[in-house]
């Protein structure tokens, strides 16, 4: 989380945004790895579906920055694959817990699986639209790499601040600072997104292979 949140604040492109950006990737990598496997052995279906996922924005987004072609591959189609399959699964939970008469399914409202099934099943089709075309190139190529790293972060700071509250000091909890610094990645994708599709500031910027975006914060 500190890393993606310090990589947003460098200078895009410079070698500390990249260093810093790869070290949230690392992080974050392990972080879904981990959890995933703690999920199957305490066997908590929703988390295990949640680090995969977790897991895929950040490799995939990774992906894009890092290849200098912008070709897809192997690893792209088993991506697509991959989010296809936790998509539906995330969105068949989220139907059985809503016709639930507890309104849950593994300990979770329809909420969660509905908002990440959605995301996913977004995410896929942005991939298959890469591998239809041959794959992608100059803005597109940016914002795929940034929307799904600030999703990534999101899931970060959502799992700190929005699922932890009570670790936290009243104030904090009262003032509502948990809520914002839970989705200030969200604010920030949205900002840059908006920047890099809709302005002329990010046009001709480069992407390099060291994992950085010259004009995007990882």
């Amino acid at each position: 989380m500190l890393s993606g949140f310090v990589a947003v604040i460098l200078r895009k492109g410079s070698r500390r945004h990249g260093i810093v950006g790869n070290m949230f990737v690392v992080t974050m990598l392990c972080l879904s790895s981990s959890g995933t496997i703690l999920a199957i052995m305490k066997s908590q279906p929703g988390n295990i579906v949640g680090g995969a996922i977790t897991f895929y924005f950040v490799a995939t987004a990774w992906l894009t920055a890092r290849r200098r072609d912008g070709a897809p591959g192997r690893f792209d189609w088993g991506a697509l694959v991959a989010v296809l399959g936790l998509a539906s699964v995330e969105l068949t939970w989220g139907l059985q817990a809503a016709l639930s008469p507890t309104g849950l399914k593994y300990d979770y409202p329809p909420g969660p699986y509905f908002f990440m099934g959605s995301v996913a099943a977004l995410a896929a089709v942005g991939d298959i639209r890469m591998l239809v075309r041959g794959g992608i190139s100059g803005t597109q190529r940016i914002a795929r790499h940034l929307w799904r790293m600030c999703f990534g972060l999101f899931v970060a700071s959502a799992s700190i601040f929005l699922a932890r509250q009570h670790l936290f000091p009243a104030f904090m909890r009262k003032t509502g600072m948990l809520l914002l610094l839970s989705f200030l990645p969200l604010m920030l994708m949205i900002f840059w997104l908006v920047r890099v599709r809709f302005t002329k500031a990010y046009k001709r910027k480069p992407m390099t292979r060291a994992g950085e975006v010259q004009s995007v914060a990882a």
